[in-house]
């Protein structure tokens, strides 16, 4: 039995050593989704109002997930390193229920994408029709016509058939160069055309979901399936240290 725990020890090492480098990377990916929900909620919550009429759980379900691996990935690091079994399976139970939310939550966004551009079009279009250039979803449509260098739903012609086009004609945010950009130009169609952005926001932002559609969902799946990497270190090093143990008696 001595030479076949001779063989086995250096096996459990190279395993515990594996698994604490999965754990942390595990925990630091918790610390990323964690961040990002965080960031999600308090730098973009207001251009949510654009995306869903009402308003949206994604924040609280990025930094859920984020703190629920983070304290996986302690337990995790915990479980390798006190070496028992049944902390070990207990980990890689938690390792698949993460891979699991992750799988569901992955396809749901890649199968409903379409759906996503109707909303996104329904609710952008309205917030443009609806457009006073002072509460928090007119805030938002500037927000997203200065950033992304955008006008409009489909291009600047979209300002022309709202309320605020008689008032105050196209809003300042459409304007390529504010220096160049005067009120009574903005409230001119024909001076406007070559002072504002010709893209529309929602071809812009489409265009981009569907160009890097692939790479979203190939990280996410990617992420998701790394699971079964801990998984399976998880399940081996239970099984290797029980066999051990088995071996001592």
């Amino acid at each position: 039995m001595a030479p076949r725990r001779m063989e086995t020890k250096p096996v459990i090492f190279c395993l515990k050593t594996l698994l604490l480098l999965y754990s942390f990377i595990f925990w630091v990916t918790g610390v990323v989704l964690l961040s990002v929900g965080l960031w999600w909620k308090f730098m973009l919550g207001p251009y949510m109002l654009l995306i869903s009429s009402s308003p949206s759980n994604a924040p609280y379900v990025l930094t859920g997930t984020g703190v629920a691996i983070v304290l996986f990935g302690l337990f995790g690091c915990f479980a390798t390193c006190r070496g028992r079994p049944w902390m070990l399976k207990l980990f890689a139970v938690f390792l698949s229920l993460v891979f699991m939310t992750e799988l569901i939550a992955g396809i749901s966004g890649f199968v409903f994408r379409h759906e996503i551009k109707g909303t996104f079009l329904t609710t952008y279009s309205d917030a443009v029709m609806r457009y006073d250039g002072r509460d928090d979803r007119s805030l938002a449509v500037d927000g997203v016509q200065r950033r992304l260098h955008c006008c409009g739903v489909y291009n600047y012609t979209s300002w022309l058939s709202t309320v605020y086009f008689p008032v105050s004609g196209i809003p300042a945010s459409c304007c390529v160069s504010f220096s160049d950009c005067s009120i009574a130009d903005l409230k001119n169609a024909t001076l406007a055309a070559r002072k504002v952005h010709k893209q529309g926001c929602y071809e812009l932002v489409t265009s981009f979901i569907e160009s890097n559609m692939g790479i979203i969902a190939g990280v996410t799946f990617g992420v998701a399936f790394s699971q079964l990497i801990g998984m399976s270190l998880a399940c081996c090093l239970s099984r290797f240290i029980n066999a051990n143990q088995y071996e001592m008696v």
